[in-house]
C-alpha cells in the first residue's frame, strides 16, 4: 500500500495543466488548480502578473489556437482548461480533443449557447426553458420599426460575442433606436451586431448559477450575484462585471430543484435532440421575480467575476471534478463547500469601461493579502521590469472570505484600502442588496 501511494504521488506531481486565458477568472482557476492535493504543474497562456505567482506563463494569446496546439503537442498537458468564450466558440475543444488531449470546455457546437444568442434563444423556446420573449433582426429598418411599437423598458442584444457588453437596456424609443444603430450601422461590436435580439424587459433580481456538466450529469455550484453597472446603485453603463458575492440569498432553497429541472436538465435534453453533448461548465444568468425564474442568458464558461467569489468557497480539490466532466463520471460528492461567504470587488482603471490609461504602478497587494482570508486575483495586470502595473480596464479582483456576508464585505473593503494605483475606481456597494435583505 505504501508503495502504491508513493506511485500515485509521483504521478500527481508530474501532472501538467494548461489554463488558457489572461483575466481574473483564469488567475482564480490557476490559483485553485495549483492548490490541488496532487500539486500539478500549471501553465497559463498568456496569463498575467498574478498567474505568474502560481503558474508558468506562456507568451501565447488565448485565441491563437495553432500555437497553443503546437505547445500542447510538445509539452503534453494532462488537462487543458479553457477560460474565455472566444476560443471555445472557435472550436478549441474539438481541435485539442481530435489530437488526443483532454479538454475541460464545451465543443464548438455546444458553445453556441453563448456564441449565438439567437441559437440559445431557440434552444430555450423550443426546449421549454423559461425566458423573455424576443425577436431577431438582420435589417436595420425592420428593427427600428419594431422597437417603435414596443413598450419600455426594452432590451437590445448583439447576437454574437461582445465581451459581456453587448446588452443595452433602453427606457425610451430614442435610446432603443440609438442602440440598434450603434450595433447594426456603426458596428460598435463588430460582426456580433450584424444580427440583434429585441427582448422584453424582465423585472426582478439577477443571480448566477454555474453548473459542471459531463454530458448527462449536472452538479450546480454555489449561487452568486454579479454587479454589471460601473457605478454604485447600479448606475452607469454595463461592464464585464464590477464585483460579485456568494451565496446569493435571492436563490432560496426551494428554487434549486426548479433551476435544476427547468433550466439545466431541459437544456441538456434539447441540446441532445440536436445531437449536441455538453461537457464543461454552463453558466445560467437568471432573473428571479414575480414571474418566477427566467433565463437572461447562457455562457459556455466560468463567469467573471463570479468565479473569483465561488472558487474560494470550494473545500478541497477541483481537478477530479474537471476530469470527471471530461470522462462522463461526474457526481455531487466531488464538490464540497466551505460555510463562509465570499465577496469579490473589482478595482478598475479610471475611465473604464471607456478609454483608460495603462502602465500604472500597483502597490499594496501583499499588504492586503496579509490581512488573512484575502486573495487578490489579477485581471488586467502585467510585469514591467519586475513591477506589477495595470494593463486593462478591470485590474484586480480583491476577494475575501468571512463567517457571513457582512463579515466578508467588511474584510474585502479593509483589503482594498491597502491597495493603490492611479485613478483606481471600484464600487462601494457590492452585496449591499443582500445585506439590506438580512436586516429586514
Amino acid at each position: 500500500m505504501v508503495a502504491l501511494t508513493g506511485w500515485i504521488s509521483i504521478i500527481c506531481v508530474f501532472m501538467k495543466i494548461l489554463v488558457i486565458g489572461e483575466g481574473g477568472r483564469e488567475h482564480a482557476l490557476a490559483w485553485k488548480l495549483s492548490k490541488d492535493s496532487c500539486r500539478p504543474q500549471v501553465f497559463c497562456a498568456p496569463g498575467n502578473a498574478g498567474t505568474a505567482q502560481v503558474a508558468t506563463n506562456l507568451a501565447i494569446k488565448s485565441d491563437d489556437i495553432p500555437n497553443l496546439l503546437t505547445w500542447a503537442k510538445t509539452n503534453r498537458p494532462d488537462l487543458t482548461v479553457v477560460g474565455p468564450e472566444a476560443p471555445l466558440c472557435a472550436g478549441i475543444s474539438d481541435i485539442f480533443s481530435s489530437e488526443g488531449f483532454r479538454v475541460f470546455g464545451p465543443s464548438k457546437a455546444a458553445a453556441q449557447m453563448e456564441g449565438s444568442k439567437v441559437f440559445s434563444k431557440d434552444v430555450m423556446t423550443v426546449g421549454g426553458i423559461p425566458t423573455a420573449t424576443s425577436r431577431s433582426f438582420t435589417l436595420v429598418e425592420e428593427a427600428l420599426k419594431y422597437v417603435r411599437q414596443q413598450e419600455f423598458p426594452l432590451v437590445i442584444k448583439a447576437e454574437g460575442l461582445a465581451a459581456g457588453k453587448g446588452v443595452v437596456i433602453c427606457t425610451t424609443v430614442a435610446e432603443a433606436e440609438a442602440a440598434v444603430r450603434d450595433m447594426m450601422v456603426k458596428k460598435i461590436f463588430g460582426w456580433a451586431g450584424e444580427r440583434i435580439l429585441v427582448e422584453e424587459f424582465l423585472e426582478g433580481e439577477e443571480a448566477s448559477i454555474l453548473a459542471l456538466i459531463d454530458g448527462k450529469t449536472v452538479v450546480m455550484l454555489a449561487s452568486s450575484q454579479d454587479h454589471k453597472r460601473i457605478f454604485d446603485d447600479d448606475k452607469g453603463p454595463n461592464t464585464g462585471g464590477m464585483g460579485a458575492y456568494s451565496p446569493a440569498p435571492v436563490v432560496t432553497d426551494d428554487l434549486w430543484p426548479v433551476i435544476r429541472k427547468e433550466v439545466f436538465e431541459r437544456t441538456l435534453i434539447e441540446l441532445g435532440k440536436r445531437g449536441i453533448t455538453y461537457k464543461g461548465v454552463l453558466y445560467a444568468g437568471l432573473m428571479i421575480g414575480k414571474k418566477g425564474i427566467k433565463v437572461l442568458e447562457f455562457n459556455c464558461r466560468f463567469g467573471d467575476p463570479e468565479t473569483q467569489a465561488i472558487l474560494p468557497r470550494i473545500d478541497g480539490d477541483l481537478v477530479p471534478a474537471f476530469q470527471a466532466c471530461v470522462d462522463g463520471t461526474l457526481s455531487e460528492k466531488l464538490i464540497k463547500w466551505r460555510h463562509e461567504a465570499c465577496v469579490c470587488v473589482v478595482m478598475a482603471s479610471g475611465g473604464y469601461p471607456g478609454s483608460y490609461n495603462k502602465g500604472k504602478a500597483i502597490d499594496g497587494v501583499s499588504d492586503a493579502e496579509a490581512l488573512g482570508n484575502v486573495t487578490v486575483f489579477h485581471a488586467g495586470t502585467k510585469l514591467d521590469n519586475g513591477k506589477v502595473v495595470t494593463s486593462g480596464g478591470r485590474v484586480l479582483g480583491v476577494t475575501a472570505l468571512g463567517s457571513g456576508l457582512q463579515a466578508a464585505v467588511s474584510n474585502v473593503y479593509k483589503a482594498i484600502e491597502k491597495i493603490k494605483f492611479d485613478k483606481a475606481h471600484y464600487r462601494k456597494d457590492i452585496a449591499a442588496r443582500a445585506l439590506r435583505k438580512d436586516t429586514k
